[in-house]
This record gives structure tokens, sequence and C-alpha cells, in this order.
């Protein structure tokens, strides 16, 4: 079985290599790069196709955005997560609106990237819920109003993954065995979703995930 081909963009070595580690040990990965900066990446996908890209932001001699924007037009149909520090919420939009499938902090857990690779791979995209709650919190800044800010800021971290996955049109089977809890947890986190979302059916929790973003 032929393994899925990630090709890594950082300039901290050990970064670089604590990813390279993370990514094999699910078995069914290899890394073959790691390019030190968005220049070398660009020069390793004129002779090279993987199947995902983990890039980082803040990279010497050309960074993440610039990398990220000559690969949309050079590049379109290469699959791109950002793995960075970086939550400001122009700069997530410029990498996305740039083309990139994914976002994800460097401190992720490793079943979270691993999930996040797989997500990208099949078509759609990921942006962890810890992004999506820094970006809640900013854009109120203090100041929630009575809209769906408001509503979204009542969520924990552990509802957004939830709500993601739901909305994926994963069961409560599948959702428990990615998070490691039972599905009776998910269950009990899904009836919560419900009441503050006010939605009274899993058809209800996915139109709410597709309107506010969540999920494309």
């Amino acid at each position: 079985m032929k393994k899925i081909e990630v090709l890594i963009a950082d300039d901290h070595q050990m970064v670089a290599e604590g990813i390279k580690t993370l990514v094999e040990f699910d078995g069914e990965m290899e890394v073959k790069y790691i390019a030190p900066h968005g220049r070398e990446l660009l020069r390793l996908l004129n002779f090279t196709e993987p199947d995902i890209v983990l890039m980082d932001i803040d990279m010497p001699v050309m960074n993440g955005l610039e990398a990220m924007q000559q690969i949309h037009k050079n590049f379109p149909e290469t699959k791109v997560i950002i793995l960075s520090m970086h939550e400001e919420k122009g700069l997530v939009k410029k990498m996305t609106d740039a083309g990139a499938k994914g976002f994800l902090f460097k401190n992720s857990e490793k079943e979270e990237l691993i999930w996040a690779i797989k997500t990208v791979l099949n078509g759609r995209t990921y942006f962890t819920s810890k992004l999506t709650l820094n970006l809640i919190n900013q854009s109120t800044s203090g100041n929630i109003s009575d809209g769906p800010d408001k509503i979204i800021a009542t969520l924990t971290e552990r509802e957004i993954e939830i709500l993601k996955w739901i909305a994926d049109g994963l069961s409560n089977k599948e959702i428990g065995e990615k998070l490691f809890i039972s599905h009776r947890t998910v269950d009990t986190h899904r009836t919560n979703l419900m009441k503050k979302l006010e939605v009274n059916n899993i058809a209800g929790l996915i139109r709410y995930a597709l309107k506010n973003g969540f999920v494309n």
C-alpha cells in the first residue's frame, strides 16, 4: 500500500523533525522532504507531487504567505495545511484566500494533526477549534453582541470540535473514536449543543455549522 507523501516546510530543524516523527507515527504517512524556507519548497514542488504540504508562516528567504500565493498560482492541485503559532484573523484570512486548506497550531495533539491531514486529503478543509475560539475572542474584544458571536462564545472547545465533525457527517461512534471518549459522552455534548444553539436535530446543527463558517 502506497504511503501518503508529506512535505514539511519549516526553518526550525528540530520542529520539522518533531512534526516528521508525529506524522510517521501513524504508519500510513511518509515525510520525504523538509524545506527550510518557501523558495526551497517551490523548488521541490517542481519535481515531486506530495499528497500534502505542512507549512510554517515565518520562514526566511520566502515566507509562508508568499509561498502559498506561488503554490496557488503554479501548483493549484497541491493541498497545504498551515502549521503556525500565529492566530491573527487577518493573517489566517490571507492564507486561506491564497488557497490553504487547513490551519493548525504547532502545539496541536498528534491525533488532531493526523485527522487534519486525512480530512484535507478527503477534499474538505480543517481549521482547529482553538483557532475558532481565538478568532471569536478577537472579534468580540470583550463586547459581545446579542448576535451569533454571543452564542458561539458559549461553546467549549470540545463542543466546537464535535460540531465540526457532526457537520462532516461522522456518527457518535466515529467522533468518540477520534476523541477517545464514549459515544454516550458524544451524545451528551450533542444534546448540549442543540440546547445552546436552539436547534432540534442533527440537520439543524449542520445548518448552523455551515452558516457560521465551521466547515465549508
